[in-house]
């Protein structure tokens, strides 16, 4: 790293190499020369993902990659990257190290987009915590005194 970069942190892959030092606030993964961080991977997209840091706080976007983008083990759209956050692109691994305070984060951390699309994934009715009236007896009112 250069003496005028600044450091927002790194993408430390498992197994060995070199640690991934992340000096913009935007970048972009891919396979292509043209990305940020270029992983020369045939199983890695062109423009496979990218990230973003809000309020001190790194986000990870798929660019609708052909082999996915997962954090912790589980497949996503958008996620916040909490630090020590596992980051698989394809096949390969990076672990996430940084500081949300030295970046200027504060207060909690900003909403988890990831959790919000599973909660608007789901029916008014399973939100609110009701049951869905039978099919079978739609037109049959239910016998309020047989609820427990």
């Amino acid at each position: 790293m250069s003496e005028n970069e600044v450091y927002y942190g790194e993408l430390v892959p498992s197994g060995g190499g070199d640690n991934i030092v992340l000096t913009k606030e935007k970048l972009i993964i891919g396979r292509r020369e043209t990305c940020d961080i270029v992983l020369r991977f045939s199983n890695i997209s062109g423009q496979h993902a990218r990230m973003n840091l809000e309020q001190g706080y790194w986000f990870l976007k798929d660019l609708g990659s052909r082999n996915g983008t997962k954090v912790n083990g589980y497949k996503i759209s958008r996620k916040r990257l909490d630090p020590g956050a596992v980051i698989s692109i394809a096949k390969h691994t990076f672990t996430m190290e940084y500081s949300p305070e030295d970046l200027g984060a504060f207060g909690p951390p900003p909403a988890d987009d990831d959790q919000i699309e599973e909660v608007l994934r789901r029916g008014l009715m399973d939100r609110a915590g009701l049951a869905r009236r039978d099919q079978s007896n739609r037109f049959q009112n239910r016998d309020l005194a047989d609820d427990d």
